[in-house]
């Protein structure tokens, strides 16, 4: 009696850290949104006020004014898409060939690509920069896409997921079946590994869509510009920085990311779910 007791109690203390984990975790998010409904010389009151505003149409009204946030957000929203598909591709290709095929050099190269994986983004910034400017390409979405295209962290993801998920027998029964590398790649290791594709695609479309620095350098053109890069012109607006308003665009911006999470939590939840089944 006095164990179940025990238990009870570790499991109620457990259950309140919890809690107050995931409280501390939503704070900042509905911070953001109380925030939003405020007018920037209330937002610095004291008490804090922890309850919506009144003035979060204002603050969108006043948003739309000062930046083009569609026209940017669809630049994003192109960006973002175009690479993460470019990524799923490309990474996941190169993933199959190093996990599940022996060829020369095959060692050589991963060290290789492990040890660009370790270089700083910031060291890329100029070498990256003078390579588009070579090309004509600064100003333009291709700066943004074609250098993004795959990325070794996707690579290395990839490989360590498909060198315990696509099992050898599965590929020795397709090479029966008279598969080749393009139908065992397709129709073998894509069917399995879409955990694993549907994570880094998550991650992928997060990190360029909170990319700030390098549109910052690529797009020259300050009506031309991404999401991030067109918010961070909120700031000082007018001489002064209206902070409901930039908030209120935060927080807008913040939408596109919670409804691709949620689907892709789903995936990931449902295709680890049917696994577990099999």
């Amino acid at each position: 009696m006095a164990s179940i007791k025990g238990s009870r109690k570790r499991g109620v203390a457990l259950h309140l850290v919890l809690v107050a984990g995931l409280l501390i975790s939503v704070f900042p998010f509905y911070w953001a949104v109380i925030m939003s409904t405020h007018a920037s010389t209330e937002i610095f009151s004291y008490p804090p006020k922890l309850l919506p505003g009144s003035h979060f149409a204002e603050n969108v009204r006043h948003l739309f004014d000062n930046v083009d946030f569609f026209g940017s957000m669809a630049n994003s929203l192109l960006v973002a898409g175009t690479v993460t598909v470019l990524v799923l591709f490309f990474d996941s290709l190169a993933a199959f060939v190093f996990a599940k095929f022996r060829f020369p050099g095959r060692r050589f190269l991963f060290a290789l690509m492990m040890a660009i994986f370790m270089v700083p983004a910031q060291l890329q910034a100029i070498p990256q920069f003078v390579i588009m400017a070579k090309l004509g390409w600064i100003g333009s979405m291709t700066a943004l896409v074609v250098p993004a295209a795959a990325n070794a962290f996707g690579i290395f993801w990839m490989r360590q997921y498909m060198r315990s998920a696509i099992h050898d027998e599965l590929l020795d029964a397709s090479k029966l079946d008279g598969a080749g590398f393009l139908r065992q790649y397709w129709h073998v290791a894509l069917p399995v590994v879409r955990p694993g594709l549907a994570f880094l695609g998550i991650f992928t479309f997060m990190g360029q869509w909170n990319d700030y620095a390098w549109p910052l350098i690529a797009l020259t053109d300050p009506h031309n510009v991404t999401l991030q890069v067109a918010l961070s012109q909120l700031n000082g607006v007018h001489g002064t920085t209206d902070y409901g308003m930039v908030m209120t665009g935060a927080l807008l911006a913040l939408l596109p990311l919670l409804a691709l999470f949620a689907i892709g939590a789903k995936q990931i939840i449902g295709d680890l779910g049917k696994g577990a089944v099999r």
